[in-house]
């Protein structure tokens, strides 16, 4: 009995749809495993990155020498770099226009930073989806396997004159090892997805943070040199 109703017996010997089932399950969760180790790796790449920059950030570098640094290291930067060279970029670009206003370099300037910091957070969420749904449909598509297997089961019962439980167990046994993987495909990924979305939540409210202090040193650099010149170059903090 127990060889019979080992989980290797169970799957070889389930329905076809059955064996369907499971196997669409262990490809979500393989799958599934795989994006979750490359969202680790991804998120630690932009916690590092970002705490280095931040600490060159902070270090007194004129900001000049800093965006010369960000334009060289564009691929290997992380997202705050990125976020800061966007909006010294258009500064400089609405300079070379002759455009003195303070108010409109230090909008341009924002609203740079406000779409490269959208598309950091887009590449930072790639793959939560995915994992948002393994979680929510694999428990579902576990017990649709588990339903056809109980009703094969049924329904090859049928034709017998005495039930017991040898019988019957079997065939259950077989249809519940679909739920089952739809939990062990669903768990983690559900797991995973709360903590990526906490870690993601935490990155983004850092940069807006960020954006909010490179703005605040753009409209010093703007107030102190405004008065006396009709350009004004930031030079440090």
């Amino acid at each position: 009995m127990n060889q019979d109703l080992s989980i290797l017996h169970l799957v070889v010997n389930a329905s076809f749809i059955v064996q369907l089932v499971m196997l669409l399950l262990l490809i979500g969760s393989i799958t599934s495993w795989a994006a979750i180790f490359r969202k680790l790796r991804a998120l630690k790449n932009i916690k590092t990155q970002n705490e280095e920059f931040e600490r060159d950030f902070w270090s007194g570098t004129s900001l000049n020498d800093l965006y010369a640094a960000a334009a060289q290291n564009a691929k290997q930067g992380g997202p705050m770099e990125r976020i800061f060279a966007s909006g010294m970029r258009e500064y400089q670009k609405l300079r070379e226009r002759r455009i003195s206003d303070a108010a409109t370099l230090l909008d341009g300037a924002r609203r740079a930073m406000r779409a490269s910091f959208q598309r950091e957070m887009d590449a930072a969420e790639t793959n939560l989806s995915f994992l948002a749904s393994v979680g929510s449909v694999s428990p579902y598509v576990g017990l649709f396997g588990t339903v056809w297997g109980i009703m094969h089961a049924f329904t090859g019962l049928g034709a017998l004159q005495q039930v017991t439980l040898a019988t019957v167990a079997p065939g259950i046994a077989e249809a519940l090892v679909a739920t089952a993987l739809g939990l062990f495909a669903a768990i983690p990924a559900v797991v995973a997805y709360n903590r990526f979305a906490r870690d993601i939540d935490r990155i983004a409210i850092k940069q807006e943070t960020f954006i909010e202090e490179f703005s605040n040193i753009l409209q010093r650099n703007l107030g102190v040199h405004q008065p006396s010149s009709q350009s004004a170059t930031p030079t440090g903090y």
